[in-house]
């Protein structure tokens, strides 16, 4: 068993706390995805799991043994990092082949993993190259490669498609998916891409300011952030969010957004809210559409407004629309095939199903 659990995990430079006693279980053969902005803690989380940086306190389990004195070399892991980290001198058989190497394993079994994983990552026709002799894609599957040829019980990845343009960004994830496919093996995964995380993972873990904000599964996190920040961090474009009070009125309870736009807002189980209380409005934009679009009809309670378009951005098959709707600033998707102007007026649906409220002071979901 492969898993690695994180109990009560800090990490201190001098006085700066910079991960809070986190708690992870991550079980046998899970792809998990660490994601958050830049200095989240995440990356220092994934380092002291390797053993590349010393907890200050808490305790960290591989395979059910815990591992807080056992060297990097000895954690039965293997780390994939931002910067390939590459001999330059050496070939790719003799950068896959190293570590075997060093632990004075036979020839001919060294010769057979290289080829096996050669073979799965395409780079049969590459293996006595340099990497300067390689493109950016090519350089990260050798890295790739001889953390494979370890096989290891679990597979850190840092960042590992952070200098690859979009292109190949796109290639590698689908490799590295197929990878945990073939290999099934334990696979903690940093990045602050949000699409890497929403495509890769079997669970996301949200991070910030060294902190778990929520985990769950890729849909889960979508559809259900546990608050604001996990709503705006999960999703491109992120989820429309816009201050607005609760209402009453003679036709029930609303949200006003700004000084014009009263939302209605449908019944719901177990929600408490209060005439006057300041809440967060949260609405994906593929939720705001123009409300001609037949594709884009609801069996859900729809609401809709006139509005004037701000900006346009055109995405090739889709166009984002940036829209004033009676003050209230929110943003659109649309198909990409229709033409918009700036200051063009529109009919706009709210599709209010999967409408969300977060708490205007803890931003914390409450509907």
């Amino acid at each position: 068993m492969a898993n690695v659990i994180l109990k009560d995990l800090f990490k201190n430079y001098g006085k700066l706390e910079v991960v809070h006693g986190i708690n992870l279980n991550v079980v046998d053969q899970e792809f998990v995805v660490l994601v958050g902005p830049s200095g989240c803690g995440k990356s220092t989380v994934l380092r002291m799991i390797a053993g590349l940086e010393n907890i200050t306190s808490g305790t960290i389990e591989i395979a059910d043994k815990v591992v807080n004195d056992i060297a990097p070399k000895d954690r039965d892991v293997a780390m994939v990092f931002q910067n390939y980290a590459l001999y330059p001198h050496m070939n790719v058989y003799k950068n896959m082949s190293f570590g075997l190497t060093l632990r004075k394993m036979p020839k001919d079994e060294i010769e057979q993993r290289v080829k096996e994983v050669a073979a799965i990552l395409e780079l049969d026709d590459f293996l006595y190259r340099k990497p300067h002799e390689l493109s950016g894609g090519q350089r990260q599957r050798v890295a790739m490669g001889r953390a494979i040829v370890r096989r290891p019980a679990v597979y850190l990845f840092d960042e590992p498609l952070s200098n690859l343009d979009a292109k190949l960004r796109t290639q590698m994830r689908l490799e590295i998916k197929l990878l945990h496919h073939q290999v099934q093996n334990t696979i903690i995964y940093v990045t602050h891409d949000q699409v890497e995380a929403m495509t890769l993972a079997d669970r996301i873990v949200v991070m910030r300011d060294g902190y778990i904000e929520q985990v769950g599964s890729p849909i889960e996190i979508f559809q259900q952030p546990a608050n604001a920040f996990v709503a705006s961090f999960i999703g491109s474009p992120p989820m429309n969010l816009h201050p607005a009070t609760i209402i009453n009125t003679a036709d029930g309870q609303k949200l006003k957004l700004g000084d014009q736009l009263e939302i209605p807002l449908p019944k719901k189980e177990n929600t408490h809210l209060k005439d006057g209380q300041k809440v967060i409005m949260g609405l994906r934009t593929e939720d705001v559409f123009v409300a001609q679009e037949e594709d884009k009809k609801t069996e859900g309670l729809t609401f809709t407004r006139e509005g004037t378009v701000k900006i346009v951005e055109p995405l090739g098959n889709e166009t984002n629309l940036h829209m004033d709707i009676q003050g209230a600033k929110l943003v659109a998707k649309s198909e990409g095939r229709r033409h918009f102007s700036i200051g063009e007026q529109l009919q706009m649906s709210l599709d209010l199903t999967h409408l969300h409220i977060f708490d205007a002071e803890s931003e914390l979901s409450i509907y």
